[in-house]
């Protein structure tokens, strides 16, 4: 069995990091690891596939023997493609069991690059170029399946590109694609076929973490900070083999890859995969609890919109009193979500927080202590974390007191080697080996930590900083309210003013009028009240299901110069605005009119520039040829 630790509060922790974490770690590679988890009990399931939730009674089952096995023949098939070490194999797939097989082979014979399927094929092609991707993974041409045309439009133009594999797919040795499911059958799946000794600060993969324009961020991620981080894992969650855990977040993202795959792997524990589509899919939503019943789920990992989805499915009549807790992060957690969701099902959050850059986890509330409502908990053993005080242009002054918001800084043997582009890496470490994550938050006299914001979020009315936290938190009280997000909008007068979108409950008796007076009456900054109410059928959302706030911060920015803009008059005919991202300026603001008879584009520039005069986003302005 393995050993479980009781972990209350720091003191527990600070306990456990009496032994060195060399003592208790003793696995060199995340293949190293695998083969020890697999070895517990071959005949043992250690995924159970759903493919959706209406037959997730019927699931496909893959034992550890054949886990372990299909592993090995896909490492065996890279390095016969000529993976070695420094090589990369991309992959863009679903969440199928085939993936964990590509991922875990690829970091035994080389280092494994994950992509999200649902970026465009310029983005793909784009950090398949900065990766160096050498073999790249897909499914093939399947009806319902978007990916292979993708691949298939950009695949010629990334250099270093040998081999394009597909699952589910056709081989064409001329063009030097691979059916999968046909070459992994030749290769051995009882040893690897290779000579590699994995040293612990090899590279063991690459993950996208931002940047979908210019140059793509990729993270670099050794095998020592995966395997550290699994036994945290398995530390702070107090899992064992006995452990089933729902696995709905993507494999391209860490959480999916690492809480849902590496960790419970690593100790024989059980894995059931939410769909494809995971939580996207509507019938794995519709039928969460009765997975949970079926399977006596232990735990799953969400952001919280996932809690949101499931305050409305009803728990009548399902047993899932095996789930002990959940665990919440990726996005600050509503208080009033999280009693919510505590009250509609009885069970246990857990907030939590990490990135990419920390290998998943940072710090969480601990199970069998104290949990702060709001906080993201305490720090994790081995790891370190501490709030700083930055000057303006990012260079570190000191610590910061308790309470006092500043700057979270982590550290350890978790933290990543910097990003593949060095031009990321200017800036993001801090004096005694610390990497600045760029997110705001204080820490209590307990330790505990509270997150205040992102830099970037701050929406900064006149010279005043405002978390969106103190917009959102208020209005989200308000009965009827799903989802709140509260963004800048540019304003001549002060810079930026607040806006509140809301997606309100389907047939709520609610107009922005009445949304707007409870902000007036529960907002406890006169502030921090927005200026504009916008009421949307759906909060857009990354396809981790964090609130996508950019796209929001655009369609405020549209509106206020659609409004502005009204002051052509009868300049024109009409008119049309577009906001984006833009890789020089950041935003751009598109301005497509059409003059009105006798009038001129020159004219109308230089009226437009009048208007926008006291806007500071970059904009440009052209004729709507009709």
């Amino acid at each position: 069995m393995i050993e479980t630790y009781t972990i209350r509060g720091l003191e527990d922790i600070r306990e456990l990091e009496k032994t060195p974490y060399s003592e208790r770690i003793q696995g060199k590679s995340t293949i190293e690891i695998l083969e020890k988890g697999a070895s517990k009990n071959p005949d043992k399931t250690a995924i159970s596939f759903l493919l959706n939730g209406d037959t997730y009674d019927q699931p496909m089952e893959v034992s550890y023997r054949t886990l372990i096995g299909r592993i090995r023949q896909a490492a065996n098939m890279f390095s016969d493609l000529g993976v070695g070490p420094t090589d990369v194999v991309t992959y863009v797939l679903p969440n199928i069991p085939q993936t964990h097989y590509v991922l875990w082979g690829a970091e035994a014979a080389g280092i494994a690059n994950p992509i999200n399927p649902l970026l465009e094929a310029e983005t793909i092609r784009d950090i398949c170029k900065a990766a160096q991707t050498k073999v790249l993974v897909t499914m093939g041409n399947v009806p319902g399946v978007e990916m292979w045309p993708k691949i298939d439009s950009i695949r010629k133009q990334i250099p270093t590109l040998t081999h394009v594999i597909q699952i589910m797919g056709e081989s064409n040795e001329a063009e030097n694609i691979i059916n999968f499911d046909e070459a992994i059958e030749k290769y051995s799946a009882d040893q690897f076929m290779f000579d590699r000794v994995i040293d612990p600060d090899d590279i063991a993969s690459l993950y996208h973490t931002g940047g979908t324009t210019g140059t793509p961020k990729l993270a670099r991620r050794t095998h020592h900070n995966e395997v550290v981080m699994t036994w945290d894992l398995m530390a702070m969650g107090g899992l064992t083999e006995e452990a089933t855990l729902l696995c709905g977040l993507p494999l391209f993202h860490c959480n999916g890859t690492l809480v849902t795959g590496l960790a419970p792997f690593s100790y024989g524990g059980h894995v059931v995969m939410l769909s494809p589509m995971g939580y996207r899919d509507q019938s794995i939503m519709k039928n969460f609890y009765k997975i949970v019943e079926k399977y006596r789920a232990e735990t799953f990992s969400c952001v919280p919109t996932i809690l949101s989805v499931l305050l409305d499915i009803p728990t009548e009549g399902v047993d899932i009193s095996s789930l002990k807790y959940v665990i919440c992060g990726a996005a600050p957690l509503s208080v009033e979500l999280f009693k919510r969701f505590e009250a509609h099902t009885g069970i246990k959050i857990l907030e939590g927080y990490g990135l990419t850059e920390g290998a998943v986890a940072s710090a969480i509330n601990p199970k069998d202590g104290e949990r702060k409502i709001g906080s993201i908990g305490i720090r994790m053993p081995y790891q370190e974390l501490k709030i700083v005080i930055l000057d303006d242009d990012g260079n570190y002054v000191r610590d910061a007191e308790i309470n006092e918001i500043g700057v979270v800084a982590i550290k350890g043997p978790t933290i990543f080697k910097g990003y593949v582009e060095e031009a990321h890496n200017q800036g993001i470490w801090l004096p005694g080996g610390y990497f600045n994550t760029g997110d705001l938050g204080r820490m209590d006299a307990d330790g505990y930590v509270f997150l205040t914001g992102r830099k970037k979020e701050l929406i900064i009315r006149g010279g005043h900083n405002i978390d969106p936290a103190m917009i959102e938190e208020p209005i989200y009280k308000m009965p009827n309210i799903k989802m709140v997000a509260a963004v800048s909008r540019p304003d001549p007068h002060s810079g930026e003013v607040p806006v509140a979108y809301v997606e309100v409950a389907e047939g709520a008796d609610i107009d922005e009028e009445k949304i707007m007076q409870w902000a007036k009456e529960n907002v406890g900054e006169r502030a921090a009240v927005p200026k504009e109410v916008v009421i949307t059928p759906e909060i857009p959302l990354t396809p981790v299901g964090k609130v996508f706030k950019p796209a929001l911060r655009w369609d405020a920015t549209r509106r206020a110069y659609e409004q502005e803009l009204k002051a052509l008059e009868d300049m024109v005919e009409s008119f049309e605005v577009a906001v984006g991202e833009d890789k020089v300026h950041g935003t751009k603001v598109n301005i497509r009119v059409k003059p009105a008879a006798g009038n001129e584009l020159a004219a109308i520039k230089d009226r437009v520039a009048e208007i926008l005069a006291r806007y500071t986003l970059y904009y440009e302005v052209e004729e709507i040829n009709s």
